[in-house]
């Protein structure tokens, strides 16, 4: 006797289509938590040339260290422009670039948060954004000669960016965030 046997839909595909939801819909949320702290809470101008000091670069390196590199690259770099569309347009393309830069040094692949890797990572990403910015002044500006500015403007904001980071990341370490996301969200 033959029996007709039902194929049942792969659970890998249903599980990777709720991954990407997940994924988009946090990249979402982080671009505009970044866009808003960037831009508005704790905005503090800085300097001669448009710039300011903020800590949307902490959720810049959250999203990193949560979000696999892709999303939390598109995070980053919409967050921040779209912050810099809002007070300071001129910045905007450069900071698109910059700020997908900077969660490249970090990763999200391991269980905690704050780690070896990632703790390293906000230091590269300090550098990255300062050379970056530099960069950027330096063709806006037509002049070279703006690095101590540049410096003491990016030593500040990276450096801050990275102390939070680092708070946060080891209290949400030590509310196992990461684990909840894995057991709530199955990712």
């Amino acid at each position: 006797m033959l029996t007709q046997t039902k194929k049942a839909k792969p659970v890998a595909t249903q599980t990777t289509s709720h991954q990407k939801l997940i994924y988009m819909t946090t990249t979402a949320l982080f671009a505009a938590l970044i866009c808003v702290t960037t831009a508005y809470i704790f905005h503090i101008p800085f300097g001669t040339n448009g710039g300011y000091v903020h800590i949307g670069d902490t959720l810049i390196y959250l999203a990193a260290a949560i979000l696999p590199a892709p999303y939390a690259m598109i995070a980053g770099a919409l967050g921040g422009a779209f912050a810099d569309l809002l007070t300071a347009p001129v910045w905007a393309p450069a900071t698109f670039v910059i700020k997908m830069i900077i969660t490249i040094p970090l990763t999200s692949k391991k269980d905690r948060l704050v780690n070896v890797h990632n703790t390293i990572g906000v230091v590269i990403a300090g550098v990255l954004s300062f050379i970056g910015y530099y960069l950027t002044e330096a063709i806006l500006f037509g002049t070279w000669a703006a690095i101590i500015p540049s410096f003491i403007g990016s030593l500040m904001q990276s450096g801050s960016s990275a102390v939070l980071f680092i708070v946060f990341g080891h209290a949400l370490d030590r509310l196992h965030f990461k684990g909840m996301l894995k057991n709530k969200f199955k990712i």
